[in-house]
């Protein structure tokens, strides 16, 4: 079997476009929450979110683009315009086309173009409906006009894991690669979903956090939290053949080592309280020499939900015993808001340049733990320490659950 390596990655998140104005927000604790400017908030009772700001489509794609496409694509396809470059990929000059392949999915699609295009046939009838409409608005197109847009003629798919999606198209690439079908994978998620009925819709179910103060709202493992941030934005890795990468002196990030997927089987939006698949998905992605735990960083789901926080730290818990006490973990939506199935992609990065950096990014807002989450979670500035190990978990509406593990190459 193949080694699978991180060549490329690309980046659009509140508080950050590219993956360096990302990193340095993370390491530097930056909060990309703020009240929403997209819509008017007066009659919503869930009024902050994390939004990508000074996104220019036209100037970072094309006019005819961005007409033509959903906010959700537009920032699929900026992030794979960075990790593309950044890999050194060409199809047709350094790797072949069939040999590249494209997994990148959403969480919901098209919401906006969704929201738009009812509102203008209640407004003016059927023929109003834009003839864009269904490519503009299905969860499959980012993967498409990622594809057309590269020449990468691979496998493609758009995985829908709620939020766990881009973690799972990333987790799926690798076992292409790994099993020979691709030498190359972009892979990640997109998401775009901060519009009154999407807002209102997390907001009557109770998911969102009501708070008012954008410096507790968004409070992973805090005894504060009240529900999640919605976010928004892009994460996108390009995965390679670790032969392949080396053969044309590619830069490489990370080496890919494991992809634990399991289901909870509970419940429609609430986590298993015992932690048990989770756990089972930490487990089944650690590769077979585990260093030592104070070296280990986990990147976790972290959404600040009462629920899924402590059901987490019990996972983790059973995931590595008594070294988890010992471990680093952070929840990096404490500053990106929850970007829905684009957050395992933006999550993976963070992991991954851990890994690179030696630097742990914060929990900020962490004020008050709650006892039930008694882990070292990093509290309100970053630890600059050794890291061998780093982990990614998400989990999903529908009891999803997947876990990422990157680690240093070693030849």
């Amino acid at each position: 079997m193949n080694r699978v390596v991180v060549t490329g990655m690309g980046a659009v998140t509140p508080i950050g476009t590219g993956v360096p104005a990302y990193w340095d927000a993370l390491q530097r604790g930056v909060c990309g929450i703020d009240v929403i400017s997209s819509f008017d908030v007066l009659a919503s009772k869930c009024t902050l979110a994390a939004e990508v700001k000074d996104f220019d489509a036209a100037a970072r794609l094309d006019k005819t683009t961005a007409r033509k496409t959903d906010r959700y694509t537009q920032f699929a396809l900026a992030a794979a315009d960075e990790a593309m470059q950044d890999s050194g990929l060409v199809c047709g000059e350094n790797i072949s086309a069939e040999a590249i392949g494209v997994y990148v999915g959403s969480g919901i699609g098209g919401f906006g173009t969704l929201c738009a295009e009812h509102e203008a046939m209640l407004d003016g009838g059927s023929r109003k409906v834009s003839s864009l409409f269904i490519p503009k608005m299905i969860s499959n197109i980012a993967a498409g006009n990622i594809a057309i847009r590269f020449g990468a003629m691979g496998p493609n798919m758009a995985h829908a894991t709620a939020c766990a999606t881009a973690s799972t198209a990333i987790g799926e690439a690798y076992r292409a690669i790994l099993h020979g079908y691709a030498d190359a994978m972009i892979c990640g998620g997109a998401e775009a979903s901060i519009n009154p009925l999407a807002v209102a819709g997390f907001g009557n179910m109770s998911a969102l956090s009501p708070a008012t103060d954008r410096d507790a709202a968004s409070l992973p493992f805090d005894v504060r939290r009240g529900g999640f941030v919605m976010g928004e934005g892009a994460g996108i890795l390009v995965l390679e053949a670790y032969e392949h990468a080396a053969a044309r002196g590619a830069k490489i990030y990370a080496e890919i080592v494991g992809y634990g997927a399991t289901c909870d089987a509970h419940h429609i939006t609430a986590p298993d309280p015992e932690g048990t698949q989770v756990a089972r998905a930490i487990i089944q992605s650690l590769p077979e020499e585990v260093p030592a735990p104070q070296t280990i960083y986990l990147n976790a789901h972290g959404t600040g939900t009462p629920l899924n926080d402590k059901t987490e730290t019990l996972a983790i818990k059973r995931a590595f015993g008594a070294d988890a006490a010992k471990i680093h973990i952070s929840s990096t939506k404490s500053m990106t808001g929850h970007m829905l199935g684009a957050a395992g992609g933006a999550e993976a990065i963070a992991a991954i340049l851990a890994l690179v950096h030696d630097c742990i990014p914060p929990t900020i807002h962490l004020e008050t733990p709650d006892p039930e989450c008694d882990l070292d979670y990093t509290p309100m500035r970053a630890c600059h320490t050794a890291v061998n190990l780093a982990l990614s978990t998400s989990l999903g509406f529908g009891g999803h659950n997947a876990c990422l593990a990157f680690r240093k190459v070693v030849d």
